[in-house]
């Protein structure tokens, strides 16, 4: 670690680069790496990326106490509800849209993020289990909340993100939106300016939370 941000350290004197940010990190190492460069006048971290959204609230727990000890910014990416994105936000690849049904996971599925690639049965492994469930669960809610004019489901998680999580923009938090296409992108930003949900939406994401917590991919890859 020390010989990393060394080098870290050298490279931003070089100007190669602005800023310096983490991501896979627990927050213990988190809260050491800024130790390291403190004590030896390196560039400190200012950015963390890495998985939070309403079905993926790990860091709540340790990581966000920390982020804001060491004064980091958070940036999520994935922003898909149920992580279902996979860290692009192609909705192709998403659990949320309705592309997939819990019984396909063992039938012959187009090529995807969960399907015919060398990382599909890593992700199949990692969400194809209590999200279903999840999801069902807030999409009930939404319609019971809005009726005909409910917003779909990857927005109602975008609008939670903006409005409900922890992310504080006073704070330097931000959003890092994906697409596949101009026209994803311009319906993500159309999305992005969604207002806060209903109570019975917003206890349903929670609910939700609560239901996949157990299963839930750690925000950190330890080596």
């Amino acid at each position: 670690m020390e010989e990393t941000l060394r080098a870290c350290h050298q490279l931003h004197q070089e100007g190669k680069f602005v800023e310096l940010r983490l991501s896979n990190y627990a927050a213990w190492e988190v809260a050491e790496i800024c130790t390291l460069c403190k004590s030896n006048n390196w560039i400190l971290p200012t950015v963390y990326q890495g998985m939070y959204n309403a079905t993926t609230r790990q860091v709540e727990t340790e990581l966000f106490p920390c982020l804001r000890t060491e004064v980091l910014r958070l940036k999520p990416f994935g922003w898909y509800g149920v992580w279902a994105a996979v860290g692009t936000g192609s909705p192709r690849g998403g659990l949320l849209t309705g592309k997939y049904k819990y019984g396909d996971k063992d039938g012959k599925q187009p090529v995807g993020h969960f399907f015919g690639t060398n990382w599909a049965e890593i992700y199949r492994n990692r969400f194809w289990k209590h999200y279903f469930e999840a999801v069902a669960l807030v999409g009930k809610a939404l319609q019971a909340a809005y009726g005909t004019s409910a917003p779909s489901m990857t927005s109602a998680t975008l609008w939670w993100r903006y409005h409900h999580s922890q992310l504080q923009g006073v704070q330097g938090d931000a959003v890092i939106l994906g697409m596949s296409s101009l026209e994803q992108l311009e319906q993500t930003l159309v999305a992005a300016e969604g207002e806060p949900l209903e109570p019975a939406v917003m206890q349903a994401f929670d609910q939700a939370w609560h239901l996949s917590a157990h299963e839930c991919p750690s925000y950190f890859r330890s080596a």
